[in-house]
């Protein structure tokens, strides 16, 4: 069964979500989501890869962590975590964190089949279970950020748990992607909504309640939401299309990717 089937999913609905319900929901969509996701996107991450995008982009070219050898680095929203087993063979000190039961028990499981094992915890990104300066770098490759009713939150609870000089690097839906619909065809090319609208986009069961929520934050809110939580932003990354890359992973296509950015990275760094 899918997820929706899972999970009741009956309507999509345009209305405000609290952090509560919005956590609810995330846990619940990607514990029901987990062996679907993988199975379909696996071989996109990679079991020992560090994927920022799916334009492709990876750690191992980009180095938007810098030098991780000896880091203690904090994954947020890892999923399957294929990225801090990345960094575990690079030779940092990774935790993974997710907010999925399931998604932490696939982690789990192929570190046991890749033998590269590193530390997991269950905890929202809103809310981190470590104590001040415990990390050296931070990062989410499409992780916690997106789904979370408060991401200015997020960005003083990974300032709080980074030492002096800490790098923080977040990946997210480029915002301008929320003008339109998560169609990787020409459909995909029309502006269905304004950019300016910050309404959750909330799918709900039959008594109202969500099942899967997303956020949207422009830019200018993104950028404000580090500078308040005491960070400096070093760099914006707007990864572009790869030339002859034909993978079209859910609304990311060649097409639209020749068009406009998919993706933003903000490199970020605590004083």
């Amino acid at each position: 069964m899918s997820a929706e089937e899972v999970l009741g999913t009956a309507a999509v609905a345009r209305r405000s979500v609290d952090a509560a319900e919005s956590e609810r929901a995330s846990r619940a969509w990607w514990d029901a989501d987990a062996a679907d996701y993988l199975a379909e996107h696996g071989g996109d991450i990679g079991d020992l890869d560090f994927v920022w995008c799916p334009e492709g982009l990876r750690e191992a070219d980009a180095r938007l962590l810098g030098d991780v050898r000896g880091r203690s680095v904090l994954e947020v929203g890892c999923g399957s975590a294929p990225c801090s087993r990345w960094l575990a063979t690079q030779g940092a000190r990774p935790v993974a964190l997710d907010l999925s039961g399931a998604m932490l028990a696939h982690a789990a499981a192929l570190g046991e089949r890749t033998g590269v094992r590193v530390p997991l915890v269950q905890a929202g990104a809103e809310r981190l279970p470590f104590g001040d300066g415990t990390f050296d770098v931070a990062c989410s490759a499409f992780g916690g950020v997106p789904f979370v009713a408060e991401p200015d939150r997020v960005m003083r609870e990974v300032a709080r748990v980074l030492r002096p000089g800490g790098r923080w690097v977040f990946a997210v839906n480029h915002p301008m992607r929320w003008m339109f619909s998560d169609d990787p065809g020409p459909d995909g090319l029309v502006v269905q909504q304004s950019y300016f609208d910050r309404t959750p986009y909330v799918e709900v069961d039959d008594a109202g309640a969500a099942t899967y929520v997303e956020h949207h934050r422009t830019l200018g809110d993104r950028v404000r939401d580090v500078v308040a939580a005491g960070m400096v932003l070093l760099d914006l990354v707007e990864p572009e299309w790869p030339e002859g890359r034909e993978t079209v992973w859910g609304q990311w296509s060649p097409l639209r990717g020749a068009l406009f950015p998919g993706t933003a990275i903000f490199v970020c760094e605590r004083p």
